[in-house]
């Protein structure tokens, strides 16, 4: 449990999510364009875990991306439980602050990522008049696909490994995806 799901909460969002996932109820957050796609916003509530990490392996394989948090502190940093796990993921983080939604300007041709079922619904709610920019689930890229990747936030360090796991391989796929399109 600790370590696949960090805690009993996430286990159930995971299930759930993924019944939705079968169900076909997420195909809304499944990217349609990508040949539309110009940056990556990778999202998060806080953003100084796994949207950051995630933002930092996408820089590193060349691909045009930010992030952001839905409901965060602008300029806070990553706390040292996220800094030791993206340095055993092989990133770093220590220069990372995070960047909340209202502070941030969202321009055409953005993909914005999210990690979690409830962050792209409100992602969907906030920005329901754009047509010019996407919404997706990160773990959709995953192998098995993992739509709800659930925030390591104050758990352990073998979850916190195992969910920057799970974000690295979602954006090594998402960079294949991009890649084929020619985006």
């Amino acid at each position: 449990m600790d370590r696949q799901h960090g805690t009993w909460r996430g286990a159930v969002r995971a299930w759930l999510a993924r019944i939705d996932l079968h169900g076909g109820r997420l195909a809304a957050f499944q990217l349609q364009h990508p040949d539309r796609v110009r940056r990556v916003v990778f999202v998060c509530l806080g953003n100084i875990c796994r949207s950051a990490y995630a933002q930092r392996v996408a820089e590193r394989l060349g691909m045009h991306a930010v992030s952001i948090g839905l409901s965060t502190t602008t300029g806070a940093p990553s706390p040292e439980s996220a800094l030791r796990a993206a340095e055993r993921g092989g990133e770093d983080l220590s220069a990372h602050r995070a960047t909340d939604i209202r502070d941030f300007d969202i321009q055409p041709g953005d993909l914005l990522v999210a990690m979690e079922v409830r962050h792209a619904q409100e992602l969907q709610n906030r920005l329901i008049a754009r047509h010019d920019i996407q919404i997706a689930l990160l773990g959709l890229w995953c192998d098995p696909p993992t739509p709800h990747l659930h925030d390591p936030y104050t758990l352990s360090d073998a979850y916190f490994d195992q969910c920057f796991a799970r974000v690295r391989q979602a954006v090594y796929g998402l960079h294949r995806t991009l890649a084929r399109s020619g985006a």
